[in-house]
């Protein structure tokens, strides 16, 4: 489930907490990683909770409307397409999905004005009447790529569902969109017939082959090596760097920068362009827009002279 990005964006944010508090132990922060990584998959097995909640909703809203004390004729002979999704008793139905969110104990229950502003939204869209408009008949591929456009469109940048999720969990929003993208690649699965099943934890679990490092390996290694290399890396960079002041850099940028050093010293089998170029990118999302340049220019000089 976990790419390679994931895993090093993990591994930075678990080295920004060293270097704002040395006091905190490796084990600590190893332990911080693991579950900063199994929050991915949680999030996305809480959200794909989701399409039943939002499913019942929408066959409350058709119940309550037949039981009017004068319903129109639409609404007393409503399109019951989305209610009939397949999708929702697909995973509804499905026991191993069950015990999970059972043992997870997760549940939207509680978050009822998020789930009838999400239908409304949906209801509202062109996407959705296309779709409620295609015929009576559902078809799972149909039922699917509709849930996709919905978890697309309706899910991020939702301020209410953002509150919480950050509520739920300190990882939650930051892991947001890539949980999203497993939900949608679930629903094409789906789609084509295919039965549930948890995805591993890292993409390195599907390489039946064993032919590269395992991820959980990866990271372990990357976050050990920053974590006991960490005072000589910062030293590397004060070499280079005569009027560099540490309590004038950025403690994001610093992170970075070590666990590109960390990663270059800790697998020498990766391109040293290729390490430089994934810290870059994350710098983009976590740290100034003055930064791209310096990670860069100091990640080059440091690794290259190697």
């Amino acid at each position: 489930m976990l790419n390679r990005r994931i895993l090093r964006i993990k591994a930075f944010k678990a080295v920004y907490s060293y270097t704002e508090n040395q006091s905190v132990t490796l084990k600590e922060l190893e332990s911080q990683l693991d579950r900063s990584l199994e929050s991915v998959r949680d999030l996305y097995l809480f959200l794909l909770c989701s399409v039943n909640a939002v499913t019942a909703e929408a066959g409350e809203r058709i119940e309550a409307a037949k039981g009017k004390f004068n319903p129109t004729e639409e609404e007393q002979h409503p399109n019951m397409k989305f209610t009939r999704n397949l999708i929702a008793p697909l995973l509804e139905d499905d026991p191993d999905f069950g015990k999970l969110i059972q043992k997870k104990k997760f549940s939207w229950d509680q978050y009822d004005v998020l789930v009838r502003n999400l239908y409304e939204s949906v209801r509202s869209k062109d996407y959705f009447a296309d779709y409620m408009a295609s015929g009576a008949d559902n078809t799972l591929a149909e039922d699917a790529e509709l849930w996709c456009r919905i978890f697309e469109e309706e899910f991020e940048d939702n301020e209410k569902l953002e509150e919480i999720l950050e509520e739920l969990s300190i990882w939650w929003n930051d892991d947001l969109a890539y949980a999203l993208s497993w939900c949608c690649r679930t629903m094409l699965d789906l789609g084509k017939g295919r039965c549930w099943n948890l995805p591993p934890l890292f993409m390195s679990d599907l390489d039946r082959s064993g032919s590269k490092q395992s991820d959980h390996a990866f990271v372990v290694k990357l976050l050990r090596t920053a974590y006991s290399g960490f005072d000589r890396y910062i030293s590397q960079i004060a070499e280079i760097t005569p009027k560099w002041d540490r309590s004038r850099i950025c403690a994001t940028d610093l992170a970075l920068i070590v666990c590109g050093l960390a990663e270059s010293e800790s697998c020498p089998e990766i391109a040293p362009k290729v390490t430089i170029n994934e810290y870059v990118e994350i710098s983009k999302y976590y740290s100034t827009p003055e930064s791209r340049a310096f990670v860069n220019g100091i990640l080059d000089k440091l690794i290259n002279k190697r």
